[in-house]
């Protein structure tokens, strides 16, 4: 557990967005699917999986002469990690602020807002219990 407790960087989440979406993969994998959204060369997304590797957001298995990387941190940890910091350092920790801003700085869908009604709801209804 001690491990999830890292902060990934943004270059960071890009490869754990790609493992995420794509499952365990290896260094070339990764990379062409980063390349093609961003030019990134080959061995700058291997020093980044190193780098991850050694601060235990990633962990790796031999598969022949290649090395399978796996994430070690949730996407909802991760997404809560960074939905703390934003909410701290830019909202002063207003719950309110970060949600009204989000809410309006893109136009939602109403299946969207079906849905935000619907946890809303169901929030309200564990208030009591």
């Amino acid at each position: 557990m001690a491990k999830q407790q890292k902060k990934p960087t943004d270059k960071e989440l890009e490869i754990l967005q790609v493992i995420w979406a794509d499952g365990p993969s290896n260094v070339r994998h990764i990379n062409e699917v980063l390349a093609a959204k961003t030019g990134i060369g080959y061995t700058t997304t291997l020093k980044l999986m190193q780098i991850m590797f050694e601060k235990g957001l990633l962990s790796r298995s031999k598969d022949g002469k290649s090395h399978i990387y796996s994430s070690e941190v949730s996407k909802d940890h991760a997404q809560g990690q960074i939905i703390d910091k934003l909410m701290n350092t830019v909202f002063n920790g207003s719950v309110k602020s970060l949600v009204m801003q989000a809410l309006g700085n893109k136009k939602s869908s109403k299946k969207e807002l079906d849905e935000i009604r619907a946890y809303l709801d169901k929030l309200e209804g564990g208030i009591g219990d």
